[in-house]
């Protein structure tokens, strides 16, 4: 039995069924935990600053993607 870091609910964890690595998603809070540690199982919560700084780097491709786009058309039309 571990405890959730976030919301402090119990969480039935057998050690020898997860991963160090593994991810679990609390039961009662729904904060995304990750297991760092099986004997005993130790949990630390996931950041939702991670989530972020992904969105942000997949919003600045899409601007690369529209900036080589622009060019293109720019192109194209100078052919014309």
């Amino acid at each position: 039995m571990t405890k959730c870091p976030e919301c402090d609910a119990e969480i039935d964890l057998d050690e020898d069924e997860v991963e160090e690595g593994e991810i679990l998603a609390c039961p009662e809070c729904d904060a995304e935990l990750e297991v760092t540690q099986t004997h005993p199982v130790h949990l630390i919560v996931l950041s939702d600053d991670d989530d972020d700084e992904d969105e942000e780097e997949g919003e600045e491709d899409d601007e690369d993607e529209d900036e080589e786009e622009e060019e293109e058309d720019d192109a194209e039309e100078d052919e014309e």
